[in-house]
């Protein structure tokens, strides 16, 4: 199947912003609330059964479109028309500089002949795909282009799975893209909307924390650590006598018992200020920058109780939890608890929803 890995897509009337990470399939359907701003219309998050998409892999495509067509079922919308992503470490990406005023036709042949010297791969084997970025810093008659490359089937899994559950995914976008285009969102929040402050995103998934440091919308630092929330469930598992599913359920409707909180939660959530900490340690030693103003805390263990408190105190850096969405207008449709609680782990589905607004 020919797919064109339209990275940088274009406008479009409805879209569905459809995240399928590790744990759960989260889906997010914005629209405009009739001034400048979003209105969130409806969202839904439908959890993946352990093993089904594995290190950003598609590992059962029939589980994996099942969960997809369910968690569209819960929508309840008409719309079909799909952005996913795929994992930042699925995608090459590369700024080049070239010369300006090329025609869009000459600019994919210097793209193609560059892109043959940073991808590892044969052309015929990747989606390729470029968006110029403005002017180079450094001419006038240059410009900035990024370019992004990937493996066609790790694009085809995720569009099969996609099309399996009934729906049409027009664009294919990063997951790191995604993430800073909600974080913008974010910032806003922050006094002066951030500029010039260095931003720490921490995101704390199932498997893995992300850190990812910033300053006016630049990548200063990115690093992976091996920790995330399926330890605590794996915990829950082994003292309660549960299968991994029935402690997974019961962390998240909030049902264990009194020396849950004591016993296990309490020393996860320090742990995990203490790998942020460490994680930013690693941020002071590798870079010339001594110090970080704001921690935005995501992921599906940012909610934990007091874990931003935790984090805030072992760092002393200001701490909040990520909320693309308290700008925004609520449908009927969306109950604001469950949004909030919710929200530090829909930023990949808003970004993809926010292609809807594209230029």
């Amino acid at each position: 199947m020919q797919f064109d890995l339209s990275i940088f897509g274009s406008k479009t009337r409805s879209l569905i912003g459809l995240d399928l990470s590790s744990s759960a399939v989260k889906m997010v359907e914005l629209g405009n609330d009739g001034k400048n701003g979003y209105r969130v219309e409806r969202y839904a998050i439908e959890v993946l059964p352990r093993d089904v998409v594995a290190d950003g892999n598609i590992a059962n495509l029939e589980v994996a479109a099942e969960t997809i067509k369910r968690a569209w079922r819960k929508l309840s919308t008409s719309t079909r028309a799909v952005a996913a992503a795929l994992p930042t470490s699925h995608v090459i990406t590369k700024k080049i500089i070239v010369p300006a005023g090329q025609k869009e036709e000459q600019l994919e042949l210097v793209v193609e002949s560059e892109a043959n010297q940073y991808i590892p791969f044969p052309l015929d084997e990747v989606n390729l795909d470029f968006q110029v970025v403005g002017s180079a810093p450094s001419s006038p008659e240059e410009i900035e282009v990024l370019i992004a490359a990937s493996r066609k089937e790790k694009v085809e899994d995720r569009v099969a799975s996609v099309e399996a559950a009934g729906l049409k995914a027009l664009i294919m976008d990063v997951e790191s893209y995604a993430v800073l285009s909600s974080l913008e969102l974010i910032l806003e929040q922050l006094p002066d909307s951030g500029k010039g402050k260095i931003v720490a995103l921490v995101d704390v998934g199932a498997n893995v924390t992300n850190l990812t440091v910033l300053r006016d919308g630049q990548q200063l630092y990115a690093r992976e650590q091996a920790f995330g929330g399926n330890q605590l469930t794996q915990d829950i598992a082994r003292l309660y006598g549960m299968t991994f599913a029935e402690a997974e359920a019961d962390k998240r409707r909030n049902a264990l018992p009194e020396n849950y909180e004591t016993e296990l939660l309490r020393p996860f959530v320090e742990n995990m200020a203490l790998e942020v900490s460490r994680a930013l340690q690693f941020f002071f030693t590798s870079t010339q920058f001594n110090k970080v103003d704001h921690i935005v805390l995501s992921g599906g263990c940012a909610i934990l109780p007091e874990a931003d408190e935790a984090i805030a105190s072992r760092t002393q850096i200001d701490t909040i939890v990520a909320n693309p969405f308290a700008g925004m207008v609520l449908s009927d449709r969306v109950r604001a608890n469950s949004l909030l609680a919710d929200a530090s782990s829909l930023m990949v589905a808003c970004g993809l929803a926010l292609r809807r607004f594209d230029q």
